[in-house]
């Protein structure tokens, strides 16, 4: 039996790479004998770096960067064997490094992942892959801009300080200090987000809440991010607030998009293309993918769909092993996902699962191979082998 295992992390509790290697153990316990090849996946959120570095070959480097709040921290980012840089966004502008007390997207920046694309350019980096899920921001990618030299002006002259608050007094824009080395380097934005920059659907709206920002706030900051793209139309002739992901991470999609020529591919598909899942779909007989929760937002670029696409067109069967099953979760079946197992075995605290995630997604696995097997068995009978 040939099975690859392509699984997203299980958030808070295990990452990619080790649920992998727990429904490893699984299947090892009833086919010991299987070809099993773990291919750890992500969606261009967290784990992202972790899942390429795995998957395709690489190595990771450490930085000193602005952090979301402007304190100087550590962060790292990946590059793979054939030279593209990956980097997560939320290692340098994340919504985990802020404290709870201390959220307010209205000061803080995006500076730190503008500094890690600089880093990965010196290291000779001219392709990234930029997952830019769990942001703590709200800036327009403004501040990954100034990294990279761009300046963005009040009407004294001055420099705008950090966070998307500062944007009401932008009065010019100047592109003359870009990195050079940007104009000569391919960015891809690994996001599902389809979100505008603007409006009820916007980047604040939507996600401003989750950042700290109450009502008030998000009035604001969606008046300021209009106001950006109304001077970055009218100053470099550059309209791109409605397009179709703009609006992911507080805006820094249209920020990329706008200033240094990016473009938004599917987080999901980036990855699995970056791996080569297609190509370890011939001679496999299972695909086990899976993640922490699976319901009816799952089918909107989440890795157990993505995955299912890519297997479904070689005609390879599809479990999803999961840690819950909520509301509309039959919709994935309609997407290549052909069952769900669930790791929960019986009535226990979400705090219970998760200390005790390592046993039951092997004992999750084991049954679904044991399944599997009886399905096999079953077919040899008809058969008549």
């Amino acid at each position: 039996m040939n099975i690859v295992i392509a699984t997203d992390s299980f958030k808070g509790s295990k990452s990619s790479v080790e649920v992998a290697s727990c429904i490893e153990n699984g299947i090892r316990r009833v086919a010991p004998g299987a070809i099993v090849t773990k291919m750890p996946i992500a969606d261009g959120g967290e784990g992202t770096v972790e899942a390429l570095i795995t998957g395709a070959g690489g190595v990771t480097h450490a930085c000193t960067v602005t952090g979301p709040l402007g304190e100087r921290q550590e962060a790292i980012f990946g590059v793979l064997e054939n030279g593209a840089a990956v980097i997560e966004m939320a290692a340098a502008s994340g919504l985990p490094l802020v404290p709870e007390k201390h959220r307010d997207p209205r000061i803080t920046t995006t500076r730190g992942t503008g500094e890690l694309i600089k880093a990965a350019l010196d290291l000779g980096c001219r392709r990234f892959i930029l997952g830019i899920g769990g942001s703590a921001t709200n800036d327009g990618g403004v501040g990954a801009a100034q990294a990279l030299g761009i300046s963005f002006k009040d009407e004294t002259g001055g420099e705008l300080p950090y966070g998307g608050g500062a944007l009401s007094v932008l009065a010019g824009i100047d592109v003359s200090g870009l990195d050079p080395r940007i104009k000569e380097s391919e960015i891809v934005i690994a996001s599902d987000v389809s979100n505008p920059l603007c409006g009820e659907r916007g980047a604040s709206a939507v996600y401003g809440p989750q950042k700290g920002a109450d009502p008030r706030m998000v009035s604001e900051l969606d008046a300021n991010l209009n106001h950006l793209a109304r001077i970055t139309r009218d100053q470099l002739g550059v309209d791109l607030a409605d397009v179709p992901g703009a609006g992911g991470a507080g805006g820094l999609g249209y920020g990329l998009m706008a200033y240094c020529g990016a473009r938004i591919g599917s987080g999901i598909d980036t990855v699995l293309d970056s791996v080569n899942f297609d190509g370890r779909m011939k001679d496999c007989d299972l695909v086990i993918t899976g993640e922490g929760r699976i319901d009816a937002q799952s089918v909107y670029g989440k890795v157990p769909v993505g995955v299912a696409r890519r297997a479904k067109k070689y005609g390879v069967p599809v479990v999803a092993i999961v840690g819950g099953i909520g509301d509309g979760a039959d919709a994935v079946y309609d997407y290549g996902v052909d069952a769900m197992v669930s790791t929960v075995n019986c009535a226990m605290t979400l705090e219970r699962a998760m200390e005790n995630s390592a046993s039951l997604l092997e004992e999750a696995a084991e049954r679904v191979i044991r399944i599997v097997m009886i399905g096999m068995s079953i077919s040899s009978v008809s058969r008549g082998v």
